[in-house]
């Protein structure tokens, strides 16, 4: 991977108050040539071993089918990218352990399966397990020999984790913990060997997490649960039945249950993104070759206008997802050699960077699976009338794609987590916000200044991102002023500014990543690039039009209203494309490669 140097280091949220340079972020052409050999490696694993059973597999018959997956994924050691190389792994950083996950994001049932074993489920281990707890269980999970799950979620907590009633109960010699107790949705749960466990010991208030082994006995569970999608992904209910666990397999320390669960959730977030990132584009190759060769009228439907709008578009959105998630990947990995220079562990770097990214983590995780929806539901319409036939791919891609608007935390939880987090940092001081709310105040009062710009590439959009930042700013500045406190409880307010936030984020990182790709390969190797940015960027300023527009009809009224409305409007118009010839070229450009081709 490409250094870059003189980087300067961004926190959390910071994109916000903060203008980033275009040379001081990642871009995933910027992967090596080994990373991009490891890539075609999952390509490869699916086209050879996953994809041609997705039938047998949705099945699910057998547990030990997708097991067996999981190990010909460990032969090729994807399970041991992120494990560190002291427990028998690769040892690589997030943004080339998402680009595995990326990868292998079309494998449908295939790819819960194995972003459970090697996220949920191992990284507790990894990141809050003592010595011997790792030495005993990291070199195994690395290479499939356990089969991991995470047991979280029960029937009456979801969202509301932290009110789980499994309980832990020390026995009375002292060398158990006796868990009683039942969980639901747990993903490999049919063929795991090992279940990372959340139960509140005693009466405490927080939850507390233990690393059960199914041989410790107590441990039944329902059948496959019956699933609108991800049908081949083995999901039980599992009972705890005086499941006794040796105190040393306590995970962490009492009461540190629900801060792992948080953490691990923040990684899962982001590389569900990139997961999404990699389904999405399964979905459009899908589209493209159906379009070439599916003739009504006497041509190919990829000629007509409206299906060129359609597999442009999808393009367009996985473009943004794909520059967000690796952009945000890229800054949790320079916080975590920052805090290591500073003489951290690598485990407490890594929890700390993750938590300082909640944001980017929650923004991404949303952004991935709205984009993933979209383009699930375009190629189910390129195909017509076989797109609602289950002989067809597009059936699997719809089903499979909708449960990550829930998983890792429902879209909703993420929204309002992601802005929440961005308010309370701004009110502790650790993020400048109320600064620069401030100065965004004064500039309207004063007179809204034209963008600025220097005539080089996209350097308009990129003026243009900045405003969109600003508008955004203001709405937070006069939400805030209206409801005060209060505004914990409008969710609705809170999911509105959420929406400007995702795609404020999703913008600048389309428009830096296109400007740094120009920088790099000049303007016309990058033609396709920068259409695709210019569109993203259009689209993105009329949803924060829309949010903020909908924010100001809650709070505000008269001339008050009218003035704001007057500043949103002019720092969220921008000088007309003509999208729609944009999109025909590049729709033809996938049109003549046969696939997403960017």
């Amino acid at each position: 991977m490409q250094a870059i140097e003189n980087k300067e280091l961004v926190k959390g949220g910071e994109f916000l108050v903060k203008d980033i340079p275009a040379t001081q972020v990642f871009i995933p052409e910027e992967f090596d040539e080994e990373q991009r050999m490891v890539a075609q490696s999952c390509l490869d694993l699916l086209d050879k071993e996953v994809l041609p059973i997705l039938d047998k597999i949705d099945k699910a018959e057998s547990p030990e089918l997708m097991a067996s997956l999981l190990d010909k994924s460990a032969e090729l050691g994807l399970l041991a990218t992120g494990v560190p190389e002291a427990y028998e792994g690769f040892g690589m950083n997030l943004n080339a352990t998402m680009l595995v996950t990326d990868y292998l994001g079309g494998g449908h049932s295939f790819t819960v399966a194995f972003s459970a074993h090697t996220g949920i489920g191992t990284l507790p281990i990894q990141y809050y397990g003592n010595e011997a707890q790792k030495t005993k269980y990291l070199p195994k999970l690395a290479t499939g020999e356990l089969k991991a799950c995470y047991c979280l979620t029960e029937p009456d907590s979801g969202s509301d984790a932290n009110s789980g009633k499994t309980r832990a109960t020390l026995s009375a010699d002292g060398k158990h913990y006796v868990i009683n107790g039942q969980k639901m949705w747990i993903t490999n749960a049919g063929f795991a060997d090992l279940f990372i466990v959340f139960a509140k010991i005693d009466d405490d208030k927080n939850l507390s997490a233990f690393i059960v082994e199914k041989d410790f006995g107590g441990i039944t569970m329902n059948a496959p649960e019956h699933k609108m999608g991800i049908k081949g992904s083995d999901t039980r209910q599992v009972f705890f039945n005086d499941c006794h666990v040796p105190v040393e397999n306590l995970l962490s320390e009492r009461g540190n249950g629900f801060k792992i669960a948080v953490n691990i959730l923040n990684i899962g977030r982001i590389k569900l993104g990139a997961s999404n990132v990699g389904g999405a584009r399964a979905a459009l190759n899908h589209a493209i070759r159906y379009a070439n060769e599916r003739k009504q009228f006497g041509t190919a439907i990829a000629n007509f206008g409206a299906i060129k709008h359609k597999l442009a578009e999808q393009a367009v959105r996985i473009y943004a997802s794909e520059s967000a998630v690796y952009r945000a990947g890229q800054n949790i990995d320079d916080c975590i050699e920052a805090f290591q220079a500073q003489g951290m562990e690598e485990a407490e770097a890594k929890l700390k960077s993750f938590e300082q990214f909640a944001i980017e983590c929650a923004l991404m995780k949303v952004h991935g699976s709205e984009v993933l929806d979209y383009c699930v539901d375009e190629t189910v319409q390129v195909f017509g009338g076989m797109g609602y036939s289950a002989d067809a791919p597009a059936d699997r891609c719809y089903r499979d794609a909708r449960i990550n608007r829930i998983f890792e935390g429902t879209n909703e939880i993420n929204r309002i987590l992601a802005i929440s987090t961005i308010l309370k940092r701004g009110l502790k001081g650790e993020l400048d916000l109320m600064s620069a709310i401030k100065a965004v105040q004064a500039e309207v009062r004063q007179g809204i200044a034209p963008r600025q710009t220097d005539g080089t590439a996209l350097s308009y959009e990129e003026a243009a991102t900045k405003q969109l930042k600003k508008a955004l700013l203001l709405m937070i500045g006069h939400t805030v002023q209206h409801v005060g406190e209060a505004i914990k409880d409008e969710q609705e307010l809170l999911i509105s500014l959420a929406n400007m936030l995702v795609e404020v984020y999703a913008a600048e990182s389309v428009v830096l990543r296109t400007q740094k790709l120009i920088q790099q390969r000049g303007t016309e190797a990058c033609q396709y690039q920068e259409m695709m940015a210019k569109i993203y960027l259009q689209e993105a300023a009329d949803q924060v039009y829309l949010n903020g527009k909908e924010v100001l009809s809650a709070i505000a009224q008269g001339e008050a209203y009218a003035q704001a409305l007057a500043a949103l409007r002019q720092y969220t118009e921008l000088n007309p494309i003509n999208a729609k010839a944009l999109r025909r070229q590049i729709a033809d450009r996938l049109i003549a490669e046969g696939k997403y081709a960017f």
